[in-house]
């Protein structure tokens, strides 16, 4: 899906930020060779009626046991047995199953006679699968005889290199889950608590094309297939009867903030019969956009399902691309003592985490906020409920507590007539967006100085109806860094102008004047690769509400490229050259010139809207236009503050002191000329990966895609950034 609003466009991610870097695999141990050694089966306990997830809190079985854990056993497979006996042979035997031959030489004559070896039986593991598969196969010694039947000779034996059987092992480890409360087996489908529009609870499971890792299944392609599973633990139901009133109960979404899933893309619901070992097929939806969450309703009733060993799974069919095609999933129950009737999900609770106690910003300067916290407390703080009973319910007051350490600093109170629209009751089955003056005091104790400030948040609302208390309260963490931001952290899609020469410009308004040292940004993979395209980093100065005067853009032979961090909240930081701290005013823009027409596809933020102070020029910064597509551009200016005073560049931009480079940029060849002799020139990528090193003056670049990249000269801790044309 490409939503376009004049020259700006947003896309889908292709990869998911939030997960990519997690490599924490089930069932993989220590290596990761082709072979199960070192890897762990894990047998899952089994879990009793009722079975209930409103994902507000982790569910998802967590793997993490060590070889020397208490309850671990292991079981060792020799590669090479006897046949005969069943045993392993000894660890240094090597066979081939080339046939081999002794050769005797009769030098009077000039001719010879090969006696073959007589081959051994033995048997052969596959180690690629456990249990170990054990093939019959015919062996022989792995050298060859040469015998030349002369009185003192010695008969010379030739050996082969690298003989095919080698005795090896294999060792497997076992581990018995028994953790209640874990539901699901798999981590593929994406636990998190905003993809989803308006759910009636916290958190959410979303499908798409991308695996546990964040990574896609098919990255680049056009494939649609099954993707995400999610798969629940083994359930007792062999105390049920057909007759019995067993029903399994859920809510679904299409799209929500993500993708909209197309007509032939589907979620499926299957169940497990322990007896038959075998899946079927008992609900599915198609895609289609976003509407508010569905239910899904079926009586438990085939006598194969009633067994101990149940088990029930979601899967997505859908692009394998990348974060493409999103169903969600919500309140997934399995209850005995049900009915047709019993669809209403009856339970009050938060729809979202509450958001950032900083007036407009989701964090700021820890320096500027105590030097000046009046006032910047939240006059409107937004929090949404949703009352799931079919009633009228009353309302009641609600609570926001600050804590630090442990601590409480402050509690404020949710008026319940301001949680309910200022109405006297919540209305039944409706979500209510309120929002609330926490202005009034000052939560965040400047005199509570660390270096790393954050303090603890938790916000509670209730009803007067009995319900789910865990969704009842929130907690979030509120940070104070070296740095302002308008979002919450997480992209839900990827965003920037289109057009040759394009700007692109965030608006900030600081608490005070003081120094940048570089921006920080959140590249998010979509659609196409432009990790290869070129930008400038630009900050301007405040013109009447648009930028105006640049106060700094980097050098048009040393451009950046937008780089995807793999990690949680991946913003690369860009520094200024030569450590340069930029003075700025109390208003200015952050963001960049490009090269090409191509969107640069930084992350946006869908959950905040902050599209008024997103601005682009398409006319080389004549005039601007405020964007028209809702959310928060992931650009974030970074201060020089006391907390980072001492921060330096991750590379030092300087010319080398001892060589020279030319030419620069360069489409070829670069040679590197100094008063010492070259003896090695390493060259890197901007993320710091090496990937040439040439020991030589003259670097080939020519297999070089166009960009930025660094020279380190004989390993001096200097680099020489340098541009491929």
């Amino acid at each position: 899906m490409l939503a376009f609003a004049q020259y700006e466009s947003q896309a889908p991610l292709t990869g998911n930020p939030d997960l990519m870097g997690r490599r924490s695999i089930k069932l993989d141990g220590a290596k990761n060779n082709g072979s199960f050694d070192s890897t762990f089966i894990y047998y899952p306990d089994t879990l009793d009626l009722p079975f209930f997830d409103e994902f507000s809190s982790n569910h998802f079985q967590v793997y993490d046991v060590g070889f020397s854990d208490p309850g671990v056993t292991s079981q060792k497979e020799y590669l090479i047995l006897e046949e005969a006996t069943m045993l392993p042979v000894g660890n240094t035997f090597a066979l081939t199953a080339q046939q081999t031959f002794r050769r005797v030489v009769d030098i009077n004559t000039a001719t010879y006679e090969d006696v073959p070896f007589v081959s051994t039986t033995y048997l052969v593991g596959d180690f690629g699968n456990f249990p170990v598969v054990y093939t019959p196969t015919d062996l022989y010694p792995p050298y060859f005889i040469y015998d030349t039947l002369v009185t003192g000779d010695v008969a010379d034996t030739v050996w082969i290199p690298n003989p095919e059987f080698k005795q090896d092992s294999a060792t497997q480890f076992f581990y018995s889950l028994n953790d209640p409360n874990a539901y699901w087996l798999e981590k593929q489908a994406y636990h998190n608590y905003r993809f989803a529009l308006n759910p009636r609870s916290l958190g959410v499971v979303s499908f798409d094309g991308l695996d546990e890792h964040g990574y896609p299944y098919a990255f680049g392609s056009t494939l649609s297939n099954y993707a995400d599973v999610l798969t629940s633990k083994p359930i007792d139901l062999s105390s049920q009867q057909p007759g019995d009133s067993v029903y399994f109960s859920f809510l679904y979404q299409k799209e929500g903030l993500g993708d909209v899933p197309e007509a032939s893309d589907s979620l499926v619901l299957e169940f497990y019969a322990v007896d038959l070992d075998q899946w079927f097929r008992v609900w599915s939806v198609s895609g289609g956009e976003t509407s508010p969450f569905k239910v899904g309703h079926l009586k438990v009733t085939e006598e194969k399902y009633l067994k101990k060993g149940f088990q029930f799974r979601f899967k997505n069919f859908g692009s394998l691309s990348g974060m493409l095609d999103l169903f969600h999933i919500d309140y997934v129950h399995l209850r005995p003592l049900s009915g047709y009737q019993d669809t209403l999900f009856k339970d009050f609770a938060f729809s979202y985490p509450v958001g950032s106690l900083i007036k407009n910003y989701t964090s700021v300067p820890w320096d500027h906020y105590k030097n000046s916290p009046a006032g910047k407390m939240q006059n409107a703080l937004p929090v949404i409920v949703h009352n799931g009973s079919n009633l009228m319910e009353n309302n009641q007051n609600g609570t926001v507590v600050v804590a630090y350490n442990g601590a409480t600093e402050q509690t404020y109170t949710l008026p319940g007539q301001t949680l309910s629209g200022g109405m006297p009751n919540y209305s039944p089955l409706t979500t209510y967006t309120s929002f609330h003056d926490l202005s009034g005091a000052n939560a965040f104790d400047p005199t509570k100085m660390g270096d790393e400030q954050s303090f603890q948040v938790r916000a509670s609302a209730t009803a007067q109806f009995p319900n789910d208390p865990q969704n009842d309260t929130t907690k979030v963490i509120q940070y104070f860094g070296n740095y302002y931001s308008w979002d919450d952290g997480t992209a839900e899609a990827a965003y920037g102008p289109t057009g040759n020469q394009a700007r692109l410009a965030i608006r900030y308004e600081a608490y005070e004047e003081d120094s940048l040292l570089g921006v920080a940004m959140h590249f998010v993979p979509s659609v196409n690769d432009v990790s290869g395209k070129l930008f400038l980093l630009t900050v301007w100065a405040d013109n009447g509400g648009e930028p105006g005067q640049i106060l700094y853009e980097d050098d048009v032979f040393f451009p950046r490229q937008p780089i995807y961090e793999p990690e949680r909240n991946a913003f690369h930081p860009y520094f200024f050259p030569d450590n340069l701290k930029l003075p700025v005013g109390n208003v200015f823009y952050v963001g960049w010139r490009q090269f090409d027409s191509d969107r640069l596809n930084i992350g946006l933020d869908k959950n905040l809207d902050n599209s008024s102070n997103t601005l682009y020029s398409l006319n080389g910064g004549v005039s601007w236009v405020t964007s028209s597509i809702p959310g928060s551009v992931m650009i974030r200016p970074l201060y020089s503050t006391a907390l980072n005073d001492d921060i330096g560049l991750a590379v030092n931009h300087n010319t080398l002191s001892e060589f020279s480079i030319f030419p620069n940029p360069a489409s070829t060849e670069i040679h590197v000329k100094g008063t010492q002799e070259v003896e090695v020139v390493d060259v890197y990528s901007t993320s710091g990966q090496k990937i040439q090193s040439h020991r030589q003056s003259t670097v080939d670049i020519s297999m070089l895609p166009r960009g930025v990249y660094f020279l380190q000269v004989n390993g001096s801790s200097s680099f020489y950034k340098c541009i491929k044309l």
